[in-house]
C-alpha cells in the first residue's frame, strides 16, 4: 500500500489541500491574541466585607469567621486565605483548576447571602466579591494628576467617566481604580458642644437622615398635562448640611454647624498616593489617582492597549485643561518587542535550515521541495492553535522555533530515497511512486515516535501542566503536520519538479569532498572506539554519574525571572505607626529612589488603595510601585537594581524595606513582601502566635539564601482597652450597647446618610473632630 500514490497522481488536489492549510493558517495567525505567556487562569475569587472603625479581632470574629464557616460548604475550594484589618476583612478563595469559575461564583453568591444574618447589623453594606486572577498583571496603567483639581474630584472623573467606558472595550475585564478619594461629607462633632446643647450623638445621626432624603414624590395628573413632583430633599454639600436644625433648646433651634465642624472631604482620609516622575531629568511630584486596566483571559494584548489608547484624546477632550490624563506602564510595550525578536529568531532560523539543506543537497529544486515543508507546516500548525484557543506567546513561539528544524527532517529522507531512484536512471514520477511507497511507512513511524517525546507533557496536571500544554501541542502539532506534507506535498513535487544533477562541480564538488572527508573522519573514529571498547564503557558510566550529580547541583526554579521593566517596594513600620509618619517616611524614601538613573516614574502609595472601607487600612504599610527605564537603554537588570535599592532602604531607622522584581506568574491569592511564601497552620492561636516569629528569626540566621524575611501577622498594634461599669451604665439607665453604638458613632466613623448625585453616590460621615481624637496620643496604650 502506497499512502503518497494517490497524491501524486493527483497534483491539483494535492495543491489545493496545501492551499487550505495556507489560507487557514493565515487566517488563524491575524486571528490569535498576542501575550507574553499562555493563558494560565486560577479560579479564585476575593471577598471585601467593610465595617469602618472595626478593631481587627472584632472583624476576624464577627465578619471573616461567619463568611470562611459558610465558604467552608462549596465545593471545591483548594485554599481559603483570610486577612483582617482596621474596618476590613479580605476572603480569598481559590478553587481547583477544574472548577468552572461562574459556577463557583453562584455557589459564593449563595454563601455570602446565608451569612448576612450573622454579619454584624452595622455594617454599612453587604460583602462584595469580584472573580480575580492572581497571574493577570495590568496591561495598562494610566495616571490622572492635576495641579489645582481636588482628589475627589479626579476620583469621580476616574470612577465615573474613564473607568467604566474602558471597562467596555472589548477584551478588557475589569478597570481598577487606585488611590481611591471618593468624595464625603464629614460631620466632625465636638463633644462639649453636644454636652453643652444636651444633644446626643444619635440625635446628629437621625437630623442628617431625616433632613438628607432622596424619594419619588409622586404625580399630578392634569386634564392636559402630567407633571412630576421634585422636591429638594437631596443635600449636595457640607455648605448645604450646615444650617440644618438638629434639636430645640429653651425654643431656639440648634443647628449643625454650632456642634459639629462640616466639611467637604473624602471618605477615606488614611490614605495617600504619590505621583513621582522626571521631566528634562528634574524629579516632579504630585498626587495622583491610577486606574489599573486588566484584560480579559484569551484576548489579544496587543490590540486590547491599542483600543484603550485611542479612547484617550477622547477623554482628554472632556477633562478640564487642568487634568492630565497619561500613561504611566504599558505592558504591550515589552510583548511588542519580544514578539519581534521572536519572529527575527524564526526568520534567521528558517534561512539557516534552508541554508543547511543547500550546503547538502546543493540542488536548487532539491532544496526548494523539503524547503515547502517549512511554511506548510508552521501555518497548519498556528491553524491547530486558533482551534484549540491558544496564543502567540514566548513557550509556543518557541515550540514553533523548536519544531523549524524538525519538520524538514521527513521530508529529507522522502526526497533522499527518491532520489537515489532517479540516479538509477528511473523517470520522476516512477521514481516518486516507488521512493514513497519504501519510505512512507518509515515517516510515518519517525512522526509518531518524535510527537510521542511530548505528549508526556500533555498529561502532567496542576500548573505546571496548564503552562506547557501549549508548548507540547504546538510542537505535536507541527511535527504531524509535517509528517502529512512528506507523505503529501513532498513526493508529488518530486515526481514533477525534481531534476537530479549527475556531474557536481565547483561549490558542489567542493561539497562533496568535504563530505567525503567528514565521512572518513568518522569511520576512522568509529574504528578506535571499537578498539577500546572497555574504555568508552568507563567513559559511559562517567558521563552518566555526572550527569546524575550537575542534576543535583544545578539551582532549580519555578519559572526564571522575568525583567518587565518593573519592581516593587513594600516598606512596613512598626505597628501602630501613624498615617502621617508613614507618608512623611515613604515620601523621604520616594525622593531618594526617584534620584536613580534607572528609574523611570512611580507611584508612592500609604493606606488603602482601593479605596475600600472606612479605617485607616495598614497605615503602617507603604508601597512603591516602580517602572524602570526599558532595559535596552540600561546595563543593569532589575534584580541589580533592587540590590542597589535595598541599603538606600536600610539607611533609615524605623521601617523595614523590601525590594522584589514581580514574578512571572503569581501563584496563590495571598501576596506577601516577597515571591516566596511559607504558611503557618495551627488550631492553637497562641502557639501559632508565639511560633510564627520564632520561624522567622530561624530562616534569617540559618538559611543564608533567604533575603530580608517577614510575616504578616500583627498582634502588637496600640490598643486601648476600655472597661466599662455596667452597673453605673445600668443607673443611668444605658446599656453596653447603647455606650458602643455611641462610641461608634463618634470614633467609627459613621455612614449616617448617602448623598445621590448624577452619576455616583457619596457618603455623610459622623466623626469627633480631629483634636478629641488626637488626645489618644497622651492616653495609656496596652498591646
Amino acid at each position: 500500500m502506497n499512502i503518497s500514490e494517490i497524491f501524486i497522481r493527483r497534483p491539483i488536489a494535492t495543491s489545493l489541500l496545501m492551499a487550505a492549510i495556507a489560507l487557514f493558517g493565515v487566517v488563524a495567525y491575524r486571528a490569535l491574541p498576542i501575550s507574553d505567556l499562555p493563558q494560565v487562569d486560577y479560579p479564585t475569587i476575593n471577598v471585601q466585607a467593610a465595617l469602618p472603625g472595626g478593631d481587627p479581632v472584632t472583624m476576624a470574629s464577627s465578619v471573616a469567621s461567619p463568611l470562611e464557616r459558610q465558604f467552608t460548604t462549596i465545593a471545591g475550594v483548594d485554599s481559603m486565605v483570610s486577612q483582617s484589618g482596621t474596618g476590613q476583612s479580605q476572603v480569598t478563595l481559590q478553587f481547583d483548576l477544574d472548577r468552572d469559575i461562574y459556577s463557583a461564583t453562584v455557589d459564593v453568591q449563595t454563601a455570602i447571602a446565608a451569612a448576612m444574618p450573622l454579619l454584624p447589623a452595622t455594617m454599612t453594606s453587604p460583602p462584595s466579591f469580584r472573580r480575580q486572577n492572581p497571574a493577570a498583571d495590568p496591561i495598562l496603567m494610566l495616571n490622572l494628576t492635576s495641579p489645582t483639581v481636588t482628589m475627589s474630584v479626579l476620583d469621580d472623573f476616574a470612577e465615573t467617566m474613564i473607568a467604566p467606558r474602558i471597562a467596555m472595550v472589548s477584551g478588557v475585564s475589569q478597570v481598577q481604580v487606585q488611590g481611591a478619594s471618593k468624595y464625603a461629607v464629614r460631620v466632625q462633632i465636638d463633644p462639649d458642644k453636644l454636652y453643652a446643647q444636651r444633644i446626643g450623638i444619635n440625635e446628629i445621626d437621625q437630623a442628617l437622615q431625616n433632613w438628607n432624603v432622596n424619594i419619588p414624590t409622586g404625580q399630578l395628573f392634569g386634564s392636559s398635562s402630567t407633571y412630576n413632583i421634585k422636591a429638594a430633599g437631596q443635600l449636595m454639600n457640607a455648605a448645604a448640611f450646615r444650617p440644618i436644625v438638629v434639636s430645640y433648646r429653651d425654643g431656639a433651634p440648634v443647628r449643625l454647624d454650632q456642634v459639629a465642624n462640616v466639611i467637604d472631604s473624602i471618605e477615606n482620609v488614611f490614605n495617600g498616593s504619590w505621583f513621582y516622575s522626571k521631566e528634562n531629568g528634574v524629579p516632579r511630584t504630585q498626587r495622583a489617582i491610577t486606574l489599573q486596566v486588566l484584560r480579559q483571559p484569551g484576548s489579544n494584548t496587543i490590540e486590547v492597549t491599542d483600543s484603550v489608547r485611542q479612547l484617550l484624546p477622547t477623554f482628554e477632550s472632556l477633562l478640564p485643561p487642568s487634568v492630565h490624563l497619561s500613561v504611566r506602564q504599558d505592558r504591550s510595550r515589552n510583548i511588542r518587542n519580544a514578539f519581534k525578536d521572536i519572529q527575527l529568531t524564526m526568520l534567521v532560523t528558517l534561512v539557516l535550515v534552508v541554508g543547511v539543506i543547500f550546503m547538502f543537497l546543493h540542488n536548487g529544486s532539491a532544496t526548494l521541495i523539503p524547503a515547502l515543508a517549512l511554511p506548510f507546516s508552521i501555518l497548519g500548525t498556528f491553524a491547530v492553535m486558533q482551534m484549540l484557543n491558544f496564543s502567540l506567546n514566548n513557550l509556543s513561539m518557541m515550540a514553533l522555533i523548536l519544531s523549524i528544524g524538525f519538520v524538514v527532517d521527513d521530508a529529507i529522507v522522502m526526497l533522499e530515497n527518491i532520489v537515489r531512484h532517479m540516479e538509477n536512471g528511473e523517470q520522476p514520477l516512477e521514481a516518486a511512486l516507488k521512493g514513497s511507497k519504501e519510505i512512507g511507512f518509515t515517516i510515518i513511524t519517525m512522526t509518531t515516535s518524535l510527537a510521542a517525546v511530548f505528549i508526556p507533557i500533555l498529561f502532567m496536571s496542576g500548573i505546571l501542566g496548564r503552562l506547557f500544554r501549549e508548548f507540547a501541542v504546538t510542537i505535536t502539532a507541527a511535527v504531524l503536520i509535517s509528517g502529512v506534507v512528506s507523505v503529501t506535498l513532498t513526493p508529488m513535487l518530486c515526481s514533477r519538479f525534481l531534476r537530479v544533477v549527475h556531474s557536481k562541480k565547483g561549490f558542489a564538488g567542493l561539497m562533496d569532498r568535504a563530505f567525503d572527508a567528514l565521512l572518513g573522519g568518522y569511520a576512522w573514529s568509529l574504528r578506535l572506539v571499537l578498539r577500546y571498547r572497555v574504555v568508552m564503557l568507563g567513559v559511559f558510566v562517567a558521563v552518566i554519574v555526572a550527569t546524575v550529580h550537575m542534576f543535583n547541583v544545578v539551582p532549580k526554579g519555578f519559572i526564571p525571572d522575568q525583567d518587565n521593566d518593573s519592581l516593587f517596594v513594600n516598606l512596613r513600620a512598626a505597628q501602630g505607626t501613624s498615617y502621617y509618619d508613614m507618608a512623611k517616611w515613604v515620601q523621604q524614601i520616594a525622593d531618594i529612589a526617584i534620584r536613580n538613573p534607572y528609574v523611570d516614574s512611580f507611584m508612592a502609595g500609604v493606606g488603602n488603595q482601593n479605596g475600600a472601607g472606612g479605617g485607616g487600612g495598614s497605615a503602617n504599610n507603604g508601597r512603591l510601585q516602580m517602572q524602570l527605564t526599558p532595559r535596552a537603554t540600561r546595563p543593569l537588570t532589575a534584580q541589580q537594581i533592587a540590590q542597589q535599592l535595598r541599603p538606600q532602604l536600610l539607611s533609615f531607622p524605623g521601617f523595614r524595606g523590601f525590594v522584589n522584581v514581580p514574578a512571572s506568574i503569581q501563584i496563590g491569592g495571598r501576596q506577601g513582601n516577597q515571591n516566596y511564601s511559607i504558611m503557618l497552620q495551627s488550631l492553637n492561636t497562641d502557639e501559632l502566635y508565639r511560633w510564627a516569629p520564632l520561624l522567622e528569626q530561624a530562616i534569617a540566621a540559618q538559611v543564608p539564601e533567604v533575603q530580608d524575611p517577614s510575616t504578616d501577622l500583627e498582634m502588637k498594634s496600640p490598643r486601648i482597652n476600655l472597661v466599662m461599669d455596667r452597673d453605673k451604665a445600668a443607673s443611668l439607665g444605658l446599656n453596653v450597647a447603647q455606650i458602643q453604638n455611641a462610641l461608634y458613632d463618634g470614633l467609627g466613623p459613621k455612614w449616617s446618610s448617602t448623598i445621590y448625585g448624577a452619576s455616583s453616590q457619596y457618603r455623610v460621615l459622623i466623626e469627633m473632630e480631629p483634636k478629641y481624637q488626637a488626645r489618644a496620643d497622651s492616653l495609656k496604650m496596652s498591646a
